[in-house]
């Protein structure tokens, strides 16, 4: 499951030291959802547009109850135009239950890996001298009832999807046996809530047809009432005539949306795959048959969802740190650094363990070496580098920082003027061809 790592200061929140306002998982969800009553409810990122779906069922439904199932109600004598009304109403909130059960929650999102799954080692010939490289291949194939699928690699949740998944552009997520995104309900359509979609969808279509249907039956009460044409009797009610030619535009859509659905059931096939694969051409590998098609899509049990939205959020485990010098380690590699992570420059103390391990052995150009036994006077600020903390704290000592800027000691001045002036004297008793002795020991 994808976690994020709280923020910094994260255990405090509110004033608590107790870690119990901690971030939770909708808090730090990176998919474009929105959530609401602390993570209860999800919804993709066009949920405004639930407001009108809303809206476009509430309204002509009002207008029938005003205008035509009440006065239905009034005119008749075995008070069946009560039930007119009260089937209305039920199934305008069955409608609006489907619709929210549709748009508010998991559509089936797989959560998002924290990092991406291991590489495969692919050999690509090179030499056996090599090593293989390691790749990770963009399509796998697996097989569905004896048939092979090719599964795709999601870079952005950084997984493969199973069969039947499909990446939503919209939500930012991967959804199993993804059907498509629809705007009206805004969400996605896919395992968890195809069922209530579909029932929602053919649910407003039996409305259609029932506000439909009753204001026809009004107009004629009227015709035989007045004893006029059915135009007339339009003229009196004309809200029965607008509700008339809005369910006849809207039953288009959704009549035509249930119909669609049904075939895609019959057939156990999603929308994203008739548009994509067009199953009528080759054979589709999840095809069971209608009865078994019919009793997996709708009378299936529910998975439960692969997400806890309101649970608190993992901390992720410290990664290793991994060598990038081509398998070479120094101790002192480590200590540098923790020196830079401190704030400090841990660049001197590697100089003192490296003036530690070669005391001693200056060499020049002309091969002379002047060994541990001729440095034996050295004065005590430069003796303070041997005998200190490893280097550290002895390079601060006798090299004192003065603004700023490293500044080398008066004696090491001396000490490298005077060396200098040996070499001189050993080049120019070299020339002459004499037989001097040169003493390395130099006389503070």
């Amino acid at each position: 499951m994808y976690v994020v790592p709280p923020p910094k200061g994260s255990d405090k929140v509110g004033g608590s030291e107790t870690g119990s306002d901690e971030v939770r998982i909708y808090q730090a969800w990176k998919g474009s959802n929105k959530f609401f009553l602390q993570g209860r409810f999800i919804f993709g990122p066009d949920v405004r547009s639930l407001a009108l779906t809303i809206f476009l069922i509430v309204a002509p439904v009002s207008v029938f109850c005003i205008f035509v199932a009440h006065k239905l109600m009034n005119d008749s004598y075995d008070n069946w135009g009560g039930y007119i009304m009260s089937v209305a109403i039920v199934l305008t909130s069955c409608d609006l239950m489907l619709l929210l059960l549709t748009s508010g929650r998991d559509p089936g999102i797989i959560p998002r890996n924290a990092h991406p799954p291991e590489p495969e080692a692919c050999d690509d010939n090179t030499g056996g001298t090599q090593t293989p490289q390691l790749r990770l291949p963009r399509v796998k194939e697996v097989e569905v009832n004896g048939m092979t699928v090719k599964i795709k690699y999601c870079d952005t949740c950084m997984l493969y999807r199973p069969p039947r998944c499909s990446h939503c552009s919209i939500c930012n997520n991967c959804v199993e046996r993804f059907d498509h995104h629809c705007p009206w309900v805004g969400q996605c359509i896919g395992l968890r809530n195809y069922r209530f979609f579909f029932t929602f969808v053919f649910t407003t279509t039996l409305l259609c047809v029932y506000v439909f249907g009753f204001c026809w039956v009004y107009i004629k009460r009227i015709m035989n009432h007045y004893e006029i044409s059915i135009w007339r009797a339009m003229i009196k009610t004309p809200a029965s005539m607008a509700l008339i030619i809005y369910t006849f535009i809207a039953v288009w859509f959704v009549g035509g949306l249930t119909t669609f659905h049904l075939y895609l059931i019959c057939t156990n096939q999603t929308t994203y795959e008739n548009f994509r694969y067009r199953y009528d051409r080759r054979a589709n590998p999840y095809n069971k048959g209608l009865l078994l098609n019919f009793k997996e899509t709708l009378c299936g049990s529910i998975p439960p969802s692969r997400n806890k939205f309101r649970a608190k959020v993992p901390r992720e485990a410290a990664l290793p740190v991994l060598s990038v010098t081509g398998g070479f380690s120094s101790p002192n590699m480590g200590k540098a650094v923790d020196d830079i992570e401190m704030g400090r420059k841990g660049v001197w103390g590697d100089i003192g363990s490296v003036l530690d391990q070669h005391e001693g052995q200056f060499s020049d150009n002309d091969g002379l070496n002047y060994k541990s036994g001729g440095l034996g006077e050295m004065s005590p600020e430069i003796s303070t580098v041997k005998e200190g903390d490893g280097g550290r704290g002895g390079m601060h000592s006798s090299w004192g920082r003065k603004g700023g800027n490293w500044e080398r000691s008066p004696e090491i001045l001396a000490l490298a003027s005077r060396m200098a002036e040996s070499n001189r004297t050993v080049g120019s008793g070299s020339g002459s061809g004499g037989g001097t002795t040169l003493s390395t020991e130099p006389k503070l």
